[in-house]
């Protein structure tokens, strides 16, 4: 059957609502033509609405003018989630403006109507100027839009400024937004289903901020496009579940929302280089301060020294009061004395035979130490146990005493000892580059794809304070990582002269160095400085682009920094017994196995949960009982005959208390602490595993070191002052990082869009935010906990070690 058709003209008429209908049985083509005279500050924007109820086959409408065609039809078909379809019977477009150098210039506007219903069509269009249409600096403008109504506006860099920030705002949550920068060019992509074809883009909520550069357009200008999507899921909104039935349209519902958009110029160069000094100048401080502080100890010591090595006219009695004893007590050297300090026996001996005169009173002195060397030897509580003659030999006998001191697990040669802790060094040094290769060619891997697709949900980023460098969008988080590098190096060159210092005095077989004080062993310090300086590094590489992907960048390192420490504190007074490097990092590697397995299936996964906590509670029971029997214990097929026996002889038979009481309490709290933190990871199953696990790090760490100090204060020993300044000031400034920390600027166990809720403008310089704080205090309050573990038992330096006890 022959279909007529009919070709209608029509002269358009801004402002004015046109209300068209078409007769039954038609093919009807309406042309209608408008000329108007616009500025440059103007846009024109087309409405339809249908009025019929319902349609059999849709208006198409063509817009036609300069260097661009816009074609939409009504009513507006557009697919969510699962290919559901929703249908919306008003439709609103912004016509795109081509660049012109004209102030104002008139511009021909063609709209064509066609249809293939069979049966009426009555609708209404409009055509109407935007006088907002160009978005001016700083000045706010609010605007309403819907998904079938999209809005753009036009923004033009004005002169001397290279850099804005586009900020969009709203009060409701949802609908679920799309923000897009895209260039001046025709057709704008301003549809759900198109707005991420080009440009840079992001889903928002009630928040959105992308900063824009000017280099990155060639026109000097862009469109600010905001979308409304057909659903909610994109922004954590709730998930439906309706039938995929092939012709169902569902309801669009009322879905509009009332946005504000600003344009706010960004930081300048000068703001660049004002960051880069403060930061550099931070931590450039502390080598000044340890500069200073390394001066003013070095020039005490040496006042010391004369003072010790040129007494000038004293008597024997004098002299020995002068080194704080009493010549009645030769044994007294090397120990304790009654004012707390301490001095080795070798300083005796020098400044005794710098005296002159009283020969004889020199030959007696130093046998008198001599033989104090000798006796002191055995440990203080060598009448509490039975002295067996293969005690120098059995370390069964040894290791099993009620009172342990250091000479007894320091036993091992020195060398041997030596060479063990050095491979913690080159072992996490291997580890480190194996590592950071692959994460900073992913890291640049990922700054690309944002680079190129424009998708900035792809990155959890500050948005209101971040400033893009270059290739990456978040220079300021990147920098502020410096910190953990360059207090790394710091700490590693103070071991590195205390290690010189050491070695020097071994050469000269010093008595303190041979005999007293804590076994010095530096590759545990060495090893915790090299992952302090790769923790910045790896740190800095998770916030070129942070999501929960790469997260493990950012936390690697921190569980070996908890690790490395613990091993330093039990190293202390266990030289011997303490863990190899293999198996210690093979422990860490495990940790962050778990980790990764958290972060891809611990979220609402119960089987994993369960699975993590009794692997958690077994590794505590069997890390308790490798500390509390110092090692001599075998895991095999007869261990749970073996501890059925000491239950029943210690428990029932006999009802004894425990042979080492301080061991048992600190592991009966670390395993109360570590149970508890299993059963809140089950109850609650925290979406952030990996912080998770760091907090379990943290805290059985921070239960360590205070028994430890606990424990150092009651066997009578002291802590010097500058351990305590340290202890002090590393408390306070722990405390203010992690008020820092947890201000949660982003997150992503959330979507991108409400991560973005959490944003806010830069507290600091204009340029670094609280995140970056965090890495500043963070960084110098790890620094300053190493330095409490390398000074906190300097107070021990001049005693022998058969007089330190072993806890």
């Amino acid at each position: 059957m022959a279909i007529s058709a009919a070709v209608v003209q029509l002269l358009l008429q801004m402002h004015f609502t046109h209300t068209l209908s078409y007769s039954d049985h038609t093919r009807s083509t309406l042309s209608l033509s408008l000329s108007l005279s616009l500025s440059q500050t103007e846009g024109v924007r087309v409405s339809v609405e249908l009025l019929s109820e319902s349609v059999q086959s849709p208006l198409l409408f063509v817009v036609r003018q300069k260097q661009a065609v816009l074609s939409f039809q009504v009513p507006l078909i557009l697919r969510g989630l699962y290919q559901r379809k929703y249908q919306y019977t008003q439709v609103g477009r912004t016509l795109c403006q081509p660049p012109t150098k004209a102030v104002s210039e008139t511009q021909f506007f063609y709209v064509d109507v066609s249809t293939l219903s069979s049966a009426g069509v009555h609708y209404q269009l409009r055509v109407s100027r935007v006088d907002s249409f160009n978005l001016l600096t700083d000045k706010k403008f609010s605007f309403n839009a819907t998904p079938s109504q999209p809005q753009f506006f036009k923004y033009v860099f004005p002169d001397g400024l290279d850099t804005v920030i586009v900020k969009i705002n709203s009060q409701k949550n949802f609908p679920c937004s799309v923000m897009s920068i895209q260039d001046i060019q025709c057709p704008v992509f301003d549809l759900d289903n198109n707005v991420a074809f080009i440009g840079m883009y992001q889903t928002m909520t009630t928040t959105a901020a992308i900063t824009v550069q000017r280099k990155d357009f060639p026109s000097n200008s862009f469109y600010v496009v905001v979308v409304l999507k057909t659903e909610d899921e994109a922004c954590g909104g709730p998930l439906r579940f309706y039938p995929l039935l092939p012709d169902e349209l569902m309801d669009a519902g009322n879905r509009s929302k009332t946005l504000d958009v600003i344009v706010s110029p960004a930081i300048n160069s000068d703001v660049y280089v004002m960051g880069m000094l403060f930061c550099l100048g931070i931590f450039l401080s502390f080598y000044l301060l340890t500069f200073l502080v390394a001066c003013v100890e070095n020039k005490r010591m040496n006042r010391k020294r004369e003072g010790l090595l040129h007494p000038v006219d004293t008597s024997p009695a004098e002299t020995a009061s002068l080194l704080g004893k009493a010549p009645a007590s030769p044994c007294e050297y090397g120990s304790f004395a009654d004012n707390g300090s301490t001095l080795s026996s070798e300083a005796v001996t020098d400044s005794l035979a710098s005296t002159d005169g009283n020969y004889g009173y020199l030959e007696r002195s130093l046998e008198s130490v001599g033989r104090c060397r000798r006796e002191s030897l055995s440990s203080v509580e060598e009448d509490d146990y039975d002295t067996l003659a293969d005690i120098d030999s059995d370390k069964n006998i040894v290791r099993t005493k009620k009172f342990l001191c250091v000479s007894d697990l320091s036993r091992k040669d020195k060398r041997v000892l030596s060479k063990k802790y050095q491979i913690y060094f080159w072992n996490i040094a291997t580890i480190a580059v194996f590592y950071a290769l692959p994460v900073i060619q992913l890291v640049i891997t990922y700054q690309t794809v944002v680079n190129v697709t424009g998708n900035q949900d792809i990155c959890y980023y500050n948005f209101l304070c971040a400033h893009p460098l270059g290739a990456l969008s978040s220079f300021n988080n990147i920098l502020s990582n410096v910190g953990y590098v360059m207090l790394g190096l710091l700490f590693l060159l103070i071991v590195l002269h205390r290690d010189i210092l050491h070695q020097r005095a071994l050469q000269r077989k010093d008595t303190a160095a041979l005999e007293c004080g804590i076994p010095k062993h530096f590759g545990l310090y060495y090893a915790m400085a090299t992952a302090l300086m790769m923790e910045g590094l790896l740190s800095a590489c998770y916030h070129v682009c942070p999501n929960y992907t790469n997260f493990q960048f950012d936390t690697s390192f921190m569980y070996m920094i908890a690790g490395l420490c613990m091993l330093k504190l039990y190293e202390k007074r266990h030289p011997d017994i303490n863990a190899s490097a293999y198996s210690a990092y093979a422990c860490l590697a495990a940790v962050i196995f778990f980790s990764v397995l958290g972060v891809v299936f611990g979220k609402d996964n119960s089987a994993f949960w369960i699975v993590f906590s009794v692997i958690h509670i077994l590794a505590t029971l069997l890390l308790s009982t490798q500390l509390y029997y110092m090692g001599r214990w075998r895991l095999d097929s007869g261990i749970l005959r073996r501890m059925l026996h000491v239950i029943y002889t210690d428990c029932i038979r006999q009802c004894s208390g425990p042979m080492y009481i301080d061991r048992m309490v600190l592991l009966v709290m670390g395993n109360i602490v570590n149970w508890s933190l299993a059963a809140f990871g089950l109850i609650h199953r925290p979406n952030d595993f990996a912080s998770y696990l760091l907090a379990i790090g943290i805290c059985n760490l921070l239960l360590y070191f205070a028994f430890y100090i606990i424990m150092k204060l009651r066997s009578g020993e002291r802590i010097q002052f500058l351990a305590l300044v340290c202890i002090l000031f590393t408390a306070v400034v722990w405390g203010f990082a992690l008020f820092f920390f947890f201000q949660g600027l982003s997150t992503w166990q959330k979507t991108p869009a409400e991560s973005r809720e959490h944003n806010r403008e830069c507290i600091l310089l204009s340029f670094f935010d609280d995140h970056d704080i965090w890495h500043f205090l963070s960084s110098i309050a790890m620094f300053g906990s190493f330095l409490v573990l390398l000074t906190m038992d300097d107070d021990l330096d001049t005693v022998q070690r058969d007089k330190i006890y072993a806890f």
